[in-house]
């Protein structure tokens, strides 16, 4: 049977319509509103391969393929992707095609009828396995001859690189993967989004949905911030609604079938998306897929004139038990607001800080309030219970250490320096952003076991291809890095371990005291580096602003400038002081000379590749060699940087790392640390992820590593987005690295299960 009709299926016929597949005929029988289709079976596929001679051609270039020769890997999916579809498909399974799209097309009530046509992942000798996100979706395509192209296309998916790569690291057999295609009616829809029928973390009983203008691509995808809405399933209430400025969206072009990415208009961009009707009859849809198939459900969905569509079904398989996240409701009065930056409840005296003289008053256990954190009061904020600034965002200074050392922080409340008193006795919520007046109960007013609040996420023991690292910006804080059992350190920050010694880097160099600068970096390094080996640890070179070096011993003459931010820091400093960069190389090179040859280089805020090329020429200089003593690599954080990144891949790179936080910032023209602008300050903009899309691609074309140790790399959204681009590493906060793991463990496990579904 070439072909089944939704109709003719159910949801355990997934060996030969792939889950997609299935769970379409499921729902058809169910009577849900799905749009009419049909399924090329896997056994079609089978049938394709082996007849026309070509599984064993594939199999072939397959066999003796190093998966981890990148170059290599590529070649191969190329030169298979190419057999499949410049081979001719046989008659008899060409002429049931033919059949069974004119049928739809006369159901539908239209010749040469839009469909989308979609990959299906059987799931057969793979059980446990995901191949989401892995192959193919082709949207508006109409007529015969485009339908028969995109079948192969589809079926060519099944060996993209990834999902080569994905079966051979979890020894799946290639010639044991089928994919069926599913070729359904096209919903030309107005309004477009995803469904959970229940929270997807901890299973309570609410309705999530997501929605955007247009066809649902830009969310699946995540080339858009879509809408949020949170309903009580049971009074359809709506309890939490977040409206995104939705910038662009996809849409069909005219009768000509094309998809095609366009602004949305003006009007439209920060427009509420989804009715209170429209929310009522997902609500209602959701509980009646999840009453049928009796278990909580991940849907799309789409309107079109009104009418609401079922795009698919499958289950929820992020369910697990609510954590305790130290985040309790509390009944208290809200004295200040501002955003979370590092989660967790906790009380403590107001001690205010107005000058760096004044940090001795920080006793253990305070609640520590500024203006704005600066390097200079981290010895400070490890004695606090928590932190509280007036400026700021989720990925300034205070947010950044505090997530780090693992206490609350709340950022950006515009006033809390001025509204709080001197020794007042306060609670913060760091997940919600809020202050309250008084010491720490629940609802039910019970005392909260402070410690409790300072929990760390638990190792974790999924085993992913994409390495997850933690960064360490201070040595005090390795033991609590090295307990999220991460694959190694993808960021370790320099400014800290030199600004705590209080002393110019400069100024050793000036007073002929570089071996004592050399000897600083190396005993800090060290702990690190002993911690972890013999996994990976990345020394990024000094990258302090101006600012964080003017209140130091020899930092009188520190230039002042208007903002430190864009202005003489990163690279481009220490490539004017190069002894400072110099004696960093050569404190890691005695480090590599004991033995420690876990460390690797890591340079910031490059803008220019001879900046690159300079860096390289003084390490060699003092002996120690990029690519053979050492892995060298860079941060992409300009905007610059990653648009012409295939000039100084030709330099020579062994990784690059992004620096999302600045990367942002400078595409977006945000100020981080500028509480008025931080709710435009978005990692997830389609220009940031279209940049860190095309430095992606790029690397893994050359064989280049590529990771995130920014901001973003420590939120789980976008660490999907970003497994689902192809990056080869991850560095998150201490905080966040357990969680961070399961996020990129779905996510492999969803790009299998697409491969397998897509490409047959």
């Amino acid at each position: 049977m070439y072909v089944s009709f939704f109709e003719d299926l159910k949801k355990e016929d997934v060996d030969i319509a792939g889950g997609k597949g299935a769970n379409l005929g499921e729902l058809t029988q169910a009577g849900i509103p799905v749009p009419k289709g049909f399924v090329i079976t896997s056994e079609t596929y089978k049938e394709f391969m082996e007849s026309t001679g070509i599984q064993s051609k594939v199999l072939a270039l397959l066999k003796k393929l190093d998966v981890n020769d990148n170059s290599a890997l590529q070649k191969a999916s190329k030169d298979v992707k190419k057999i499949i579809i410049e081979t001719e498909i046989p008659d008899s399974i060409k002429l049931s095609i033919i059949e069974a799209y004119n049928a739809l097309c006369s159901r539908i009530g239209i010749n040469d009828a839009f469909v989308a046509i979609r990959s299906s992942a059987t799931a057969e000798d793979l059980p446990e396995a995901s191949f989401a996100g892995q192959q193919d979706t082709f949207l508006n395509i109409k007529g015969i001859d485009s339908v028969i192209e995109y079948v192969k296309k589809c079926w060519a998916s099944l060996y993209e690189a990834r999902a080569i790569f994905y079966r051979e690291e979890n020894n799946f057999d290639h010639d044991k993967v089928f994919i069926a295609v599913v070729v359904q009616q096209m919903v030309d829809s107005e309004k477009a989004g995803v469904m959970f029928t229940v929270h997807p973390s901890t299973g309570e009983d609410t309705a999530l949905i997501e929605g955007s203008w247009g066809l649902g691509e830009a969310v699946v995808s995540g080339t858009v911030t879509p809408d949020t809405y949170w309903v009580d399933k049971k009074t359809e209430k709506l309890l939490d609604i977040s409206i995104a400025e939705k910038n662009t969206m996809f849409i069909k072009e005219s009768d000509a079938g094309n998809t095609i990415q366009v602004d949305v208009p003006e009007d439209k961009k920060n427009e509420r998306v989804l009715t209170d009707e429209d929310l009522s009859k997902l609500v209602q849809m959701g509980k009646r897929i999840q009453e049928h198939y009796k278990s909580p459900q991940d849907t799309e969905w789409a309107f079109q004139n009104g009418e609401l569509n079922m795009l698919q079904s499958r289950p929820i398989t992020t369910l697990g038990d609510a954590k305790n996240d130290g985040s309790e409701e509390l009944e208290m009065n809200i004295i200040s607001k501002g955003l979370g930056a590092s989660p967790g409840q906790i009380a403590g005296s107001v001690k205010i800080i107005t000058s760096i003289d004044e940090l001795d008053k920080i006793q253990k256990g305070d609640i520590l309030v500024t203006t704005m954190t600066t390097p200079d009061m981290v010895p400070a904020m490890k004695r606090a219970n928590g932190i509280i600034t007036d400026e700021g965002g989720v990925t300034c200074h205070a947010a950044i250490i505090s997530r780090e050392l693992g206490i609350p922080c709340v950022v950006g409340t515009a006033n809390a320096s001025s509204i709080l008193d001197e020794n007042q006795i306060v609670t913060i919520d760091g997940k919600k952003g809020l202050v309250y007046e008084g010491k720490l109960t629940t609802a039910e007013e019970k005392p909260i076991d402070i410690s409790s609040t300072k929990v760390l996420a638990a190792p974790t023991t999924e085993i992913t291809a994409t390495e997850v690292k933690v960064n360490v910006s201070m040595v005090e804080a390795t033991e609590k890095a090295r307990a999220t059992d991460a694959d190694g350190v993808g960021l370790l920050r320099t400014e800290h371990m030199m600004l705590a010694c209080g002393v110019h880097p400069k100024k050793f160099i000036l007073d002929g005291r570089e071996d004592e600068l050399i000897q600083i970096i190396y005993d800090n390094v060290l702990i690190v580096a002993d911690a972890f080996y013999p996994r990976p640890v990345c020394y990024r070179t000094l990258d302090a602003p101006t600012d964080e070096f003017q209140t130091l011993e020899g930092g009188e003459d520190e230039p002042h400038e208007h903002n430190p931010m864009l202005g003489w820091r990163g690279l481009r400093r220490e490539l004017e002081e190069p002894e400072i960069l110099k004696a960093e190389f050569k404190a890691i090179k005695k480090l590599i000379n004991q033995g420690y040859t876990n460390m690797t280089i890591m340079l910031p805020l490059l803008q220019h590749p001879d900046e690159l090329r300079q860096a390289k020429a003084l390490a060699t200089e003092v002996g120690l060699i990029p690519h053979e003593d050492i892995e060298f690599g860079m941060m992409v954080e300009t905007p610059a940087s990653a648009i012409i990144i295939e000039d100084f891949i030709e330099v020579g790179l062994d990784f690059i790392s992004f620096g999302t936080n600045d990367l942002t910032q400078y595409t977006l023209a945000v100020d981080r640390n500028n509480e008025l602008v931080a709710n435009l300050y978005k990692e997830s903009h389609p220009a940031v992820l279209k940049l860190i899309k095309h430095v992606i691609n790029k690397c893994n074309e050359a064989g280049v590593a590529t990771s995130v140790c920014g901001q973003a790399g420590s939120v789980p959204a976008i660490v999907e987005q970003l497994v689902e681009l192809g990056i080869t590493g991850v560095s998150a906060n201490t905080d966040a690295v357990a969680d961070v793991r399961k996020t990129v463990f779905r996510a492999e496990k969803k790009l299998l299960l697409n491969a397998a579904r897509k490409q047959l």
